[in-house]
């Protein structure tokens, strides 16, 4: 199942809305029938508003005419791919809409329209002959124009019937030889192993931008060309050398460090690929080339929901594929690192270590290929393989329209439940609902305060800005422990400001500490005020923005959820992370200690650029204060040679 979303509203003519005679629908494609009925809509909201417009108008012109009423209405047309098999494990055809029962939120929906994308059996199928052999031959030249996936016209019929595939290579979580493993088995995948009925996209994922190698084809010599440029795509000249590239330049001039946070930003450039798909309703399979995906401690939980919504309400089924295939370990690490030192040598402690950390880096891959649909695949050498079983997932299945009865966009969760009609037997796959989307509109002084507590309340996370945290713990007393919490945000967001002319912007923050119970035990409500002069300008494009705050709490674990939001653009970021805060009363197995904190600067109390209101109630309890002077926290553990590390 899939949600696609569209609204469209009659109310204003918006500049740059495309509208038509029989009305309009963003970013999907529908059926004629479809385009009928919301043509018979739009005709008949039109005569309502041109009545009221003629009565506003024929009234005297003595008496002052009252703000003419204002007729809104607006509708959401969602769409959900439903499997219909039988106990053979065959697809079931023929069926209409009168067979179907669709539920959301325990209301009855009315089916507008239903389609069935027949799919043959690719293990019945036979791979059509390759047009040329594979020839190594001088590198092409890429183009210089920026691929995209297009959207078909209404009416366009090229993706009928056939499955969408999409190659995805992370090319920042993947060494040379890991590269070099996936193009091979992609290689491999469209000469001998692609069908008639397969339509394939390129998308990689590098320089810090997500970029659209090659639209959905069946054109195999196109594919093979798309797939040399990615393997000689590095050696402009031909000489076997990876030339020298821009790395980081996509994300600006302070955006290195936070380049630094790999697994936040491998994420987010998934989301990114996955919202590209949205536009298209039919059933979509991305396979994702990988050599791991770990989330640590200092990763944003927050980007893991986000990306894993936005694959579902694309209707993207994420299939993972472990680009270092069955890899037999040294147990105390190989030659690219210095051997470790201690007791762990011995005891076999460093190489369960070391096991356990190569677990853990396809966790996050298994994540995300069971809460899309998708199958992950591990420890398997034929990457090729992979290629096929995400294309063999894919079977005959319908595409279900209907107008949601819920059209609000207020983020929450809608579950949907699918069923057959009495009389009609078969086994239903489809996806057990979606997040709608969330629009924060242009919001008054009063309305700001609800807009970020809807935001913090929201399932879905908004990750619009970029966010890093640190949290530590010191001992107060026998009881009580001091957590800070820094928050960096980058600098190019107030660039972003500067450069629509304001003078001035504020960051509002909020945030919450909930404990293993969902009970709210701490919060915070917060703002720093920036001044956007030409001065401090300068002083903003070298260094990113740090926001620090903290809390009282006992023992325990808990989870902090925290959202900033710029004042002057609208965009708001989301960070959620769990921690602990351990008992240090009842420590034995080590020195009780708090957190050790690494920093790079130590700046007086009053130099800063901005001001924070709660800056004083903050740093009357902070031990990294001291002497009139703070420590700042390293948040993205990044350290220069020509400055000084402190260690508190």
């Amino acid at each position: 199942m899939t949600t696609a979303t569209t609204q469209h509203e009659d109310t204003k003519w918006t500049k740059g809305t495309k509208w038509h005679r029989t009305g309009w629908v963003r970013g999907l494609r529908v059926s004629s029938r479809l385009r009928e009925e919301l043509s018979w809509t739009t005709r008949a909201r039109f005569v309502v508003s041109f009545v009221s417009f003629v009565s506003s108008v024929a009234a005297p012109h003595a008496q002052q005419p009252a703000a003419p009423p204002t007729y809104r209405s607006g509708t959401r047309l969602s769409v959900q791919t439903v499997s219909v098999k039988d106990k053979d494990g065959h697809a079931v055809e023929g069926l209409t809409a009168k067979d179907f029962v669709v539920v959301e939120d325990g209301v009855p929906q009315a089916i507008s329209f239903v389609e069935f994308q027949r799919l043959p059996d690719r293990r019945a199928e036979t791979p059509p002959p390759s047009t040329a052999p594979r020839v190594a031959s001088a590198p092409p030249v890429p183009s210089a124009t920026q691929g995209q996936i297009v959207t078909p016209p209404p009416g366009d019929t090229r993706y009928r019937d056939r499955r969408l595939l999409i190659l995805y290579f992370d090319l920042t979580a993947m060494p040379p030889a890991d590269q070099a493993r996936a193009y091979a088995a992609a290689q491999t995948f469209i000469d001998t192993q692609m069908q008639a009925s397969d339509l394939l996209a390129i998308m990689t994922f590098g320089g810090g931008a997500v970029r659209v190698k090659q639209d959905f084809t069946g054109d195999r010599a196109q594919l093979r060309e798309v797939m040399q440029t990615l393997i000689f795509g590095d050696d402009k000249d031909g000489d076997g050398i990876p030339d020298n590239t821009d790395i980081g330049t996509a994300f600006g001039q302070d955006d290195a460090e936070f380049s630094i946070l790999n697994t936040d930003r491998q994420l987010s450039a998934l989301q990114t690929a996955a919202t590209m798909l949205r536009s298209l309703p039919e059933q979509k399979t991305m396979i994702y080339f990988a050599s791991g995906l770990r989330l640590n401690g200092v990763d944003n939980q927050a980007q893991l929901r986000a990306t894993t919504n936005a694959a579902i309400r694309a209707n993207v089924a994420l299939h993972p594929i472990d680009a270092r295939g069955l890899v037999a370990q040294a147990p105390l690490g190989d030659a690219s690192r210095p051997s470790p030192g201690g007791i762990g040598m011995f005891s076999g402690q460093l190489a369960q270590n070391a096991i356990t950390s190569f677990q853990r880096s396809q966790d996050t891959l298994f994540a995300l290929a069971k809460d899309t649909g998708g199958k992950a695949m591990f420890d398997y050498n034929d990457l090729a393989q992979g290629i096929v079983q995400a294309a063999e997932s894919v079977t005959s299945y319908y595409i279900l329209g209907y107008y949601s009865t819920h059209p609000a966009n207020d983020g929450r969760f809608h579950r949907v439940k699918v069923s057959l009609a009495g009389g009609v037997a078969g086994e239903l796959a489809f996806r057990q609902g979606y997040f709608a989307d969330k629009e924060f509109a242009k919001f008054t002084a009063a309305d700001k305060e609800r807009q970020l507590e809807e935001a913090l309340m929201l399932e879905n996370p908004v990750t619009e800005i970029t966010i890093a945290m640190e949290l530590n713990y010191f001992q107060l007393n026998s009881a009580e422990y001091f957590v800070p919490v820094a928050v960096k945000i980058p600098g190019s967001e107030l660039a972003l400001a500067r450069r629509r002319g304001a003078q001035r912007t504020v960051i509002d923050f909020i945030g919450e500490v909930k404990d293993d119970y969902g009970i709210t035990v701490q919060n915070v409500r917060d703002k720093l005020d920036i001044k956007l002069s030409d001065d401090t300008a300068s002083q903003l494009a070298k260094r990113p923005i740090q926001y620090e705050t903290g809390f009282t709490l006992l023992p325990g674990k808990y989870v902090i959820k925290m959202l900033a939001r710029d004042a002057e653009t609208g965009r708001i970021g989301t960070y959620q992370t769990s921690f602990s805060v351990p008992n240090l009363n009842r420590e034995t197995q080590r020195v009780p200690i708090s957190t050790v904190i690494l920093s790079s600067q130590r700046v007086p109390l009053g130099d800063a650029i901005y001001s924070v209101k709660q800056k004083a109630d903050a740093e009357a309890a902070n031990p990294l204060v001291y002497g009139g002077q703070k420590l700042i926290p390293s948040v993205t553990r990044v350290f220069s040679r020509g400055r000084d590390l402190y260690v508190f």
